[in-house]
């Protein structure tokens, strides 16, 4: 597994020189490999629409909306130990003892963190991962990546994806430390992507793909909107400002998504036709 980090590291270091912005021939740019990438959607959206959605439907069905929001809260204070190392990466230790503040009250009066008593005493989430600390580092993004069954990203995002799976010292301690077994680790990520699916499905996500009259260039251009959000450390979702309502935030997020879908088309639309 080393090795294998190591030489994605070098390729990454390497051959991922691209900003995070467009180039001059626009989304070609940043989807080099956009027909593979399209292929690899067509296969998460079956793996979706035969395994995945279906369970999260059940999941939905038995268990009471509160049950699900504490349920994902713990799977978000899992990752603050992480967020606290990549904080600390990217030299900003105000951030850092956010998470370390958050980690302690959650996990204590929160009850593991089924409760968000953190925020509710003002420390606002801080999340980092080593995909962005890589962009904190100047690292590039390499280009966008449809990976199997993790979906939207970049080179550079998978690589730190890869770091997230192998460096993350609460997946090192339920190794470890409570000596879990393979079969019950697996057994926690997936209850996490079960969690993670129900979010979407409360954010709407479904809806706005199918609304899009290209899902795949809709969700292309929503992860890059939100991912630079990410990377920029907004700490509110989508693109709320401070004080306005979170909702409102992610609907100007797909709103932008669907307005660079509607440049794109018409950058084509004006294109010119070689003769045959």
């Amino acid at each position: 597994m080393r090795k294998l980090l190591t030489s994605l590291l070098l390729m990454l270091f390497l051959g991922a020189c691209a900003t995070t912005q467009a180039g001059p021939n626009g989304i070609a740019d940043r989807d080099p490999h956009e027909e593979f990438n399209r292929d690899m959607w067509a296969v998460n959206q079956g793996i979706d629409t035969v395994a995945i959605r279906p369970v999260t439907e059940v999941y939905r069905t038995i268990t009471p909306q509160p049950a699900r929001r504490g349920i994902a809260n713990v799977f978000r204070n899992l990752t603050e130990p992480w967020s606290f190392i990549n904080n600390l990466l990217q030299g900003k230790p105000g951030r850092a003892l956010r998470n370390l503040g958050r980690f302690i009250i959650n996990s204590t009066i929160g009850v593991g963190g089924l409760a968000d008593h953190a925020t509710d005493l003002g420390i606002e989430p801080a999340p980092e991962d080593f995909g962005q600390t890589l962009a904190a580092w100047g690292v590039g993004d390499g280009g966008y990546v449809m990976n199997p069954f993790l979906g939207p990203s970049t080179q550079r995002d998978t690589v730190g994806t890869i770091v997230d799976f192998v460096a993350n010292p609460v997946t090192i301690f339920f190794d470890r430390g409570l000596n879990l077994t393979t079969q019950e680790q697996w057994g926690i990520r997936a209850g996490s992507i079960i969690s993670t699916r129900s979010e979407l499905i409360d954010a709407g996500v479904d809806d706005f793909l199918e609304s899009s009259a290209d899902p795949y260039a809709a969700a292309r251009s929503a992860y890059f909107q939100r991912r630079e959000n990410e990377i920029l450390n907004y700490d509110t979702a989508g693109f709320a400002a401070d004080g306005d309502d979170l909702s409102e935030g992610e609907d100007a997020a797909f709103e932008a998504a669907l307005e660079d879908i509607e440049d794109i088309e018409d950058t084509e639309d004006l294109a010119p036709v070689e003769p045959e």
